[in-house]
């Protein structure tokens, strides 16, 4: 029988994500936009490929479908276009705020829908036991007040991307006010991609992991099972 090939499991790798996406893109803007290497057009189409090129393997590799991911790569090509066609500044900031307000806005849209987002980011098999949780709430009658709370989580988690598109705007109209396809333009968008890490994703970083321990703190209100009797099990059966 011929062998099967099996698309390989995806591991995060945050460090390699960070570097690939932010560190080596903003190098390049900031070092090799002169004439006298790259220029502004060669060093941004150079940045913007190594985002680009690594959410694509990504998605040839594991062949998962992202749609966060493919909104990454959305705003990367709006971001080059921008540039590459000399556009005014104004659309960068624009930009920058869509992207995360279009999330939160579909993160809100899902609430009226069977299936909310929060699910699918954080109450999903893959993060927690949401069988065993599904069974012990059923069990003390506590199905209604959870999905009381379940809400109440979405629109906390809606309004990390709410904060995250109002932070985008400002340091994008703070830091980039060249002219778009310039060499200082390139040097402005490097800057600000480095600084967006600290202002903006640490601090939406440090909400989820917020709203994680609000839900945690409502499953165990309402079930009484530990934080081990609630995570996933990985590798069980196998």
């Amino acid at each position: 029988m011929p062998e099967t090939r099996r698309t390989p499991q995806h591991k995060p790798r945050p460090l390699v994500d960070l570097a690939v996406s932010i560190v080596i893109p903003s190098l390049i803007l900031m070092k090799l936009s002169s004439e006298e290497r790259l220029g502004a057009d060669g060093a941004l189409l150079a940045a913007l490929a190594f985002p680009l090129g690594w959410g694509l393997l990504e998605l040839l590799k594991y062949r998962k479908f992202n749609w966060i991911a493919l909104l990454g790569m959305v705003s990367v090509l709006l971001t080059g276009g921008i540039g590459l066609l000399q556009l005014d500044s104004q659309w960068l900031a624009i930009k920058e705020a869509a992207v995360p307000g279009i999330i939160g806005i579909a993160v809100l849209a899902s609430t009226r829908t069977r299936f909310p987002l929060i699910r699918t980011l954080l109450y999903n098999p893959n993060v927690l036991d949401v069988e065993r949780i599904q069974e012990q709430l059923e069990l003390k009658g506590k199905t209604r007040d959870f999905e009381v709370r379940l809400l109440r989580a979405t629109y906390m988690l809606s309004g990390t991307f709410f904060f995250s598109s109002a932070m985008n705007y400002a340091l994008a109209k703070w830091i980039v006010v060249s002219p778009a396809g310039s060499e200082a333009f390139n040097a402005e968008l490097g800057r600000m991609t480095l600084l967006s890490y600290p202002m903006i994703a640490i601090p939406s970083m440090l909400m989820m992991i917020a709203i994680f321990y609000f839900l945690w703190q409502t499953i165990h209100g309402l079930t009484g099972l530990s934080l081990e009797d609630i995570m996933a099990k990985r590798g069980e059966g196998k």
